[in-house]
């Protein structure tokens, strides 16, 4: 969880630095989407495979560690850039390096812990991203500018290096710490293992239970569009809507990241476990759907508030349910796969979950406000609309998958040494 929270920040801070790199660098608002974008995410999500293969049959343990020193090592060089492609190489290596931390971690959590505690492990570790991006908000624009007040500063062998360079230093250098830790980290025994009956690939496996993976994938990659959404599009619902400044919105989202939704994340965890108690064999599905039909009334409603009071009660709510959803679409998919495939059937939910999410959420926000209701004032309603429909369409779309979820449990629980 230390490790992911690190990752979050890492990535979250390029955000906060636009202004002074495009100064710096001379670049152009373009050139830094894809240094917030592409540089990061297409290599983040296409090495997350081969790297899952090699989780699946290696050192997990080894394959974080290793993991965590590149993209602490890359983040710290992109303080020591001076041009775009600089940059641009170092945000591919900071991609590359956070693949190869969640399909391991997964896999490993999931060996930790017996099904009945999985979730709630899940879950811890699942908060990282909401802890990472909180902190980042609340407090990355007070250190930042707390570097700026000093200055450029001079080094040896090095020269001048400029506020923002010296932010991604600061940040990414600790990440060598969180890395040492993980050589008195317990690689955990196998449990789970199919020895015999299943196919030697993960491609022909997960095609053969299509009505449960790609139905499951599908489902939970649709509930992405409204969460990547919300993220990109409710800064600018406050600011153009509601008249707040930038800072504002960052203290004041940043704090709801932290404290509303990193607690649902337990939640989610803890209602999957009771449940599973119960005698509920799909706990994890059925939890994820609860939270997801919980999101829908306040994903349509927030953005429509008539005052900025309201609108941040609603987007504290919004955000409990979809923390309580984070770490379930894990928990659901480990939960079928067996051990020789789980970090590969985490590695491909998160390949086609961001190009879904992240490719489509925040542009068809954007389009639909643009070309149908008449432009940027309107883009709290279209965000309104397109979380909407997509939230319903991924809760129906779960509903849907659970008689085959509960055939391929039974499945799983035929699996020679499954545990």
């Amino acid at each position: 969880m230390i490790a992911y929270t690190s990752s979050f920040i890492d990535r979250q801070i390029l955000s906060l630095l636009v202004e002074p790199i495009r100064r710096d660098l001379v670049i152009s608002d373009t050139q830094f989407s894809l240094l917030a974008g592409l540089a990061f995410s297409l290599f983040y999500t296409v090495m997350g495979v081969p790297l899952a293969k090699l989780a699946d049959r290696g050192s997990r343990r080894l394959i974080i560690l290793i993991g965590i020193t590149i993209w602490s090592v890359m983040t710290v060089a992109c303080g020591f850039a001076t041009s775009f492609w600089a940059l641009f190489a170092a945000r591919v290596g900071v991609g590359i390096g956070e693949a190869a931390l969640s399909p391991a971690a997964y896999s490993m959590i999931s060996d930790y812990f017996p099904p009945a505690k999985r979730a709630r492990a899940l879950a811890v570790y699942s908060m990282g991203p909401y802890i990472g991006a909180g902190l980042a908000l609340m407090i990355g624009g007070g250190v930042i500018d707390l570097i700026s007040r000093t200055g450029d500063l001079s080094l040896p062998f090095i020269g001048q290096m400029a506020p923002w360079q010296q932010t991604f230093v600061l940040v990414g250098a600790p990440g060598l710490l969180i890395a040492a830790l993980f050589l008195v980290v317990r690689e955990p025994p196998r449990h789970g293992v199919v020895k015999t009956g299943v196919q030697t690939a993960v491609l022909p496996f997960l095609w053969a239970r299509r009505s449960t993976f790609y139905a499951m994938i599908l489902g939970f990659s649709v509930f992405g569009i409204a969460g990547i959404s919300y993220l990109a599009w409710i800064p600018a619902v406050f600011i153009r809507v509601h008249g707040w400044e930038p800072s504002q919105v960052g203290v004041a989202y940043g704090a709801i990241l932290l404290f509303g939704a990193t607690p649902g994340v337990l939640v989610g965890g803890w209602l999957s476990d009771w449940l599973s108690a119960r005698g509920r064999r799909d706990a994890p599905l059925r939890a994820a759907i609860l939270a997801m039909a919980c999101c829908i009334p306040f994903a349509i409603a927030t953005p429509l508030m008539p005052t900025a009071s309201l609108a941040l009660a609603s987007l504290a709510v919004f955000s409990f349910f979809a923390g309580v959803m984070n770490s379930l679409p894990a928990t659901s998919l480990q939960a079928v796969s067996p051990n020789q495939f789980r970090a590969q059937v985490t590695a491909i939910y998160f390949l086609i979950g961001n190009l879904v999410s992240l490719g489509l959420g925040p542009t068809i926000v954007a389009a639909f406000s643009d070309a149908v209701l008449g432009g940027p004032q309107k883009i709290g309603l279209s965000l309104s609309i397109v979380s909407g429909i997509a939230l319903v369409l991924a809760c129906a779309t779960l509903i849907l998958t659970m008689p085959a979820f509960r055939r391929s449990l039974d499945e799983a629980e035929s699996w020679s040494g499954s545990k």
